[in-house]
């Protein structure tokens, strides 16, 4: 019973790190598309 306790905790745990790193995915994203509109600003 506590080992199936521990597997749904867990699974919770899981679930709710999908939206944290789909979030810090589409940061990630923003800051690369940021960086190469700056290059081509900076091309002579």
């Amino acid at each position: 019973m506590r080992a199936l306790t521990v597997l749904i905790v867990a699974g919770c745990f899981v679930l709710s790190a999908c939206n944290t790193i789909q979030g810090a995915g589409e940061d990630v994203a923003s800051v690369g598309h940021t960086v190469a509109k700056t290059a081509d600003k900076a091309k002579p």
